[in-house]
Formats: C-alpha cells, sequence, structure tokens
C-alpha cells in the first residue's frame, strides 16, 4: 500500500496536541457543582457511570480525525502491468517441390524433408508474424495463406509433397504469386524465403522480372539454394529392377538466385547440408525480428473508501450518544 498524498499524514502530529489541550481543559473545568435540591440528582451509580465514559465522544472524535487524515492522504495499491505492442512481419515460404528435391543428399533425409523440417522449426520460433507458404514446380499454387495460426500451417506444411504439381521448376511463378498474397499486406517488413535445387525451366516469368515486381512492392527475397556441390544421390523408378538411386549433377542457378536476392536487397545463400540449412533459417529469423515494444504502467486501487465510511459511521455514533448517554443538561 502506497499514498497519492503521503504530505497529509503530518496532520498527525496535531493529535497529541489536541490530546494536551483536551486534558488541560478538563481539569480547568471540574469543578464543586451545588445542588439546591438533592432529588434533581439521579442515582449515584449513574453519575459515576456517566463519569467512567465522559471521554467517550471525545475518543469517537479523534479516531474520525485520524480516519480523515488517512482518507486525505489516499491509500491504494497499484499492479504493475505491461502493454505489448508488436510490428509483425509477413513472410511468406516458397519451397520447390520438384522431382529433384528427392535427391538424397540431405541424409538422413533428402532435400524436401529436411527442408520442410528446418521450416517447422523456423515457424515454431516465430511469433506475431504472419506467415504463408507457396509450392512450385512446372507450376505454382498457394499451400497457405498468410496466417497467425502456425498449427494449421504446420498442417500444411506437413502435406506437402513432390508430385502434387506437374513436373518442372518454375522460379518466376513462384515469386509471383508469393508477391501477390503480400503486396497488400500493411506490415512495415514483407519478405520471401525462396528455397530451390533448380533452374527455371517452366513458367511464364522469368525470375528477375518477377524479383523486379516484387521489389516495386517492397519485398525482400532471401534465396536458398539446397543441394551438395557436383553429383548427388536421386531415386529414381525403374519398371523392370524397382527403386534405385543414380548420380546425377546438381545444377542451381545460383547466379539467378543471387540476382533474385540483389534486387530485392535480400540474401543468398547454399545450403549443402541439413545442418548448413537450419543454419541459414536461423541467420534469417534473426535479421527478420519482430518488433516488440513493452509499455510498463501501474494500475492503482483507491482504498480510502473503507475508512471513510469507517469515520462517517463514527461521526453518527458521536451524535446520537451526544444527544442521549451524553446530552449536557443545560
Amino acid at each position: 500500500m502506497q499514498f497519492a498524498n503521503p504530505e497529509f499524514l503530518a496532520l498527525f502530529a496535531l493529535l497529541p496536541v489536541i490530546v494536551y489541550w483536551y486534558v488541560k481543559k478538563n481539569r480547568v473545568r471540574s469543578g464543586t457543582i451545588r445542588y439546591s435540591n438533592l432529588g434533581v440528582v439521579k442515582s449515584v451509580d449513574e453519575l459515576s457511570r456517566k463519569k467512567r465514559y465522559r471521554h467517550v465522544p471525545f475518543v469517537l472524535r479523534l479516531l474520525v480525525l485520524s480516519l480523515l487524515i488517512v482518507c486525505f492522504a489516499r491509500p491504494r495499491s497499484g499492479r504493475t502491468e505491461e502493454e505489448v505492442i508488436t510490428e509483425g512481419i509477413d513472410i511468406v515460404l516458397a519451397l520447390d517441390i520438384s522431382s529433384s528435391m528427392l535427391a538424397e543428399d540431405f541424409k538422413p533425409h533428402n532435400r524436401l524433408e529436411a527442408a520442410k523440417l528446418v521450416a517447422a522449426d523456423f515457424i515454431r520460433g516465430r511469433s506475431n508474424d504472419r506467415i504463408g507458404m507457396v509450392v512450385f514446380a512446372a507450376k505454382s499454387f498457394t499451400q497457405c495463406p498468410l496466417t497467425l495460426d502456425y498449427g494449421i500451417l504446420l498442417n500444411f506444411l506437413d502435406e506437402v509433397e513432390s508430385g502434387m504439381i506437374e513436373d518442372g521448376t518454375a522460379i518466376g511463378m513462384a515469386i509471383a504469386n508469393a508477391a501477390n498474397r503480400l503486396r497488400n499486406s500493411k506490415a512495415k517488413s514483407k519478405v520471401v524465403i525462396l528455397l530451390t535445387d533448380g533452374q527455371n525451366n517452366r513458367g511464364e516469368l522469368d525470375p528477375v522480372t518477377a524479383a523486379k515486381v516484387a521489389e516495386a512492392f517492397g519485398i525482400r527475397i532471401y534465396t536458398i539454394g539446397v543441394g551438395k556441390r557436383g553429383t548427388a544421390l536421386y531415386p529414381v523408378d525403374d519398371p523392370i529392377f524397382g527403386k534405385r538411386y543414380v548420380q546425377m549433377p546438381v545444377q542451381i542457378d545460383e547466379a539467378t538466385l543471387k540476382e533474385i536476392a540483389r534486387i530485392t536487397h535480400g540474401t543468398y545463400y547454399r545450403a549443402t547440408d541439413k545442418e548448413s540449412l537450419d543454419a541459414i533459417f536461423k541467420e534469417i529469423d534473426q535479421l527478420e525480428k519482430t518488433k516488440i515494444e513493452v509499455k510498463q504502467f501501474t494500475r492503482y486501487r483507491d482504498l480510502f473508501p473503507p475508512y471513510l465510511f469507517v469515520a462517517l459511521g463514527l461521526v453518527v455514533v458521536e451524535v446520537v450518544l451526544a444527544n442521549t448517554k451524553f446530552r449536557k443538561i443545560p
């Protein structure tokens, strides 16, 4: 408990003075009362009782004064509260799901499964950001629109698999689709994380043109090329021998991915295994931080009303007693 006007507590220093004045006054005024007729006086016991309690009205007034001083000082209790103001980021994950993403150079997973695991960790680590997802191969479509419901987003991510779309790599269409999701966003920071392992070979829009359109909408693109250097094992369904693996060259158009990042003021990364991919997403997570402003304030609750009610009650009691038991005879 604290007091809003603690200076009023200094009035308590007057109480001893008032008590001293009262005691002195009663000593001076005490004397012998003469009666012309003893029949006027009531019984001795009643007179003695009145004399014994004659200071009660003064004590009541003293208590009332003390309570009023407390009320003027305004006792109150405070509770500290925080107002959190967040300025979220809108993020779209653009995930390549072409057949080449099944290459198993991200042991113990293929590229797509590794990307899904790392992306899931990235999503769980965010807060107050709207995140959406587009997937692409020969075409691109929205797997999940921008949302704050990360549970739904993670469910959609878990359902992603290669073969959902005709095979191919339409990087330009993926950027255009992601930009379309972000172009009307009111967020101050709009980000696309584009993950692919190939070269643009499908779609009506080339990646560089799409990047320029994205930049015009204030969208920053982080591009990630996934795949080890050299060759990688690709699973192949052989009609005679069943599933087998062949070594295929890793062909990532790094020049185009770097140009996309440059145009949109983003960064290009190369991931050669799951560990490096995880490190890349962690770096992006640090670069794109949600602005959080915390304002602390104290909410006060006045505690003086009970003291005031007690004081008023004592005033009523004192008035009643002064006009009954302690009424002075003229």
